[in-house]
């Protein structure tokens, strides 16, 4: 998943609408595939089984995919994955208000810390011109949460039908958008190739893993993880690009996985229920 940036800048034409459109096929079809072998059922039977929490979870799931496509156009790759990175927090805000799990004493202080880290980045963003990119990376976190609640609220044992959903519907409205106000439907042998590899590999089966594997790992260690795609994420582009992080990034994100880590750490507690 860390090779999800790196792949957006090797493109040459595609606008987002495209990427969102083409990569979200090969999303679909992988997850359909992961779903199979590890619910052991047919695809028809999948099928049969979505119903109206997948549906939920799919809308917000296919919203946070926009967003996090068009703000890997328009800010750093470093930004875009350090903000997202405190998805964890805007879950256990919105878990709060709907769900009535209150956050604990340390849950506040690393929102804080977190804050502060994407305050400095987003502070650099503003002086580079970036502040549209950011603000679609925090909007693409928050529909990210958003599906972690429906997805909580829902007890299903994992989200792959909202996933599966989350590509149909990314499908509609990035063919939609191109045809009407994009570049059409028409890419470059080079960048189709490269997006439906990304929708497959990097974003498809990643996210399909990382449903399953959360299954066998606890919760806190397998946030712990995820951040590994946080950390390489702006390696690659660095290496092989020379997109280098500036200092209040580097700052930022230091501190941003610094919260984002021991609040991984503390959930291995139960949430205090109302």
């Amino acid at each position: 998943m860390s090779f999800v940036g790196l792949l957006m800048r090797l493109l040459d034409n595609s606008d987002g609408f495209q990427i969102l459109a083409y990569r979200s096929i090969t999303i679909s079809l992988m997850v359909v595939l992961v779903v199979c072998l590890k619910r052991k059922i047919g695809v028809g039977a999948f099928i049969r089984s979505l119903d109206g929490n997948d549906l939920k979870m799919g809308t917000a799931l296919a919203i946070a995919f926009s967003f996090y496509i068009f703000a890997m156009l328009y800010t750093s790759i470093a930004s875009t994955l350090m903000i997202l990175t405190t998805v964890p927090f805007f879950t256990a805000i919105l878990a709060w208000f709907f769900l009535g799990e209150i956050p604990a004493r340390l849950t506040w202080l690393c929102m804080i810390g977190a804050v502060l880290g994407v305050g400095l980045m987003v502070s650099d963003g503003v002086q580079l011109g970036r502040s549209l990119g950011n603000f679609f990376a925090l909007l693409s976190g928050l529909c990210f949460a958003v599906m972690l609640v429906f997805a909580r609220k829902s007890k299903q044992p994992d989200p792959l039908g909202g996933t599966f959903l989350a590509g149909v519907i990314s499908v509609m409205i990035g063919l939609g958008f191109s045809a009407t106000l994009g570049n059409g439907l028409i890419l470059s042998g080079h960048d189709f190739s490269l997006i439906l590899f990304m929708g497959a590999f990097t974003i498809g089966l990643g996210i399909a893993l990382v449903t399953w594997g959360t299954g066998f790992v606890p919760a806190a260690e397998a946030s712990l993880l995820l951040l590994i795609e946080s950390l390489l994420g702006p390696i690659w582009v660095w290496v092989f690009l020379g997109e280098a992080m500036t200092r209040k990034e580097v700052t930022g994100a230091a501190l941003v996985l610094l919260c984002v880590a021991a609040f991984a750490l503390s959930q291995k507690e139960k949430p205090i229920r109302a």
